[in-house]
C-alpha cells in the first residue's frame, strides 16, 4: 500500500475500495491480490491509480478500469485518473499469499513463483488431491491467462494459473 503524497483517510478508503474489487475473469481474487493495482495517489486535486495487466492484451482491463471508477466514486470525489503501465511488466510473483491460497481453495493451481522457474515446465500440484501426477491438456484454459491440467491420481481436470 502507498500512501505517499496522499492524505491517508483517502489513500486508505481507496485501497480499501480497491481491494473489494474482483478480478472479472477469476472472481475469487481481488485486482489488489493480484497485484495489478501497482500504486495509487491521492492529492487535494485528483487520485491516481496504476494499473498493471495481466497480460499486455488482456480483455478483462476495460472492464477493472470501470470497476474501479465506479468503486472510487463512492469513497472520495476527487477527479480519478487511471494509469496502465506496462513498465516493469506484471509477473505472477504479484500475486499475494492469500490470493494463492483461495486461487487453490478455487480448484485452481496457482502459480510457482517466476523466479524459480528456468527452461523448464514445473510441476503442478493438483488444487484438489494434492498429487503431483499432473499433465497440461490445453495451452490455453478458460482464459488465456490459465492452462488446463488434469491429474492422473483422481483424474479431476482443473486450470492452472500459468507463471509468467
Amino acid at each position: 500500500m502507498n500512501l505517499r503524497n496522499a492524505g491517508d483517510d483517502v489513500a486508505r478508503a481507496v485501497w480499501t475500495a480497491l481491494g473489494a474489487i474482483a478480478d472479472p475473469e477469476i472472481p475469487v481474487v481481488s485486482i489488489v491480490e493480484l497485484g495489478i493495482v501497482r500504486d495509487v495517489r491521492c492529492g487535494d486535486d485528483e487520485c491516481v491509480v496504476t494499473l498493471t495487466p495481466t497480460y499486455s492484451g488482456c480483455p478483462a482491463m476495460r472492464v477493472i478500469e470501470s470497476d474501479v471508477q465506479s468503486a472510487l466514486a463512492l469513497v472520495t470525489n476527487r477527479p480519478l485518473r487511471i494509469v496502465t503501465a506496462l513498465t516493469p511488466p506484471w509477473t505472477s510473483d504479484a500475486i499475494a499469499p492469500e490470493a494463492r491460497r483461495k486461487l487453490a481453495a478455487a480448484g485452481i493451481a496457482p502459480p510457482g513463483e517466476v523466479s524459480r522457474i528456468v527452461f523448464q515446465r514445473e510441476a503442478v500440484r493438483c488444487p484438489n488431491c494434492g498429487s503431483m501426477r499432473t499433465e497440461e491438456i490445453a495451452r490455453f484454459g478458460s482464459t488465456a491467462c490459465k492452462a488446463q491440467y488434469r491429474c492422473r491420481d483422481c483424474l479431476e481436470p482443473f486450470d492452472y494459473f500459468k507463471p509468467h
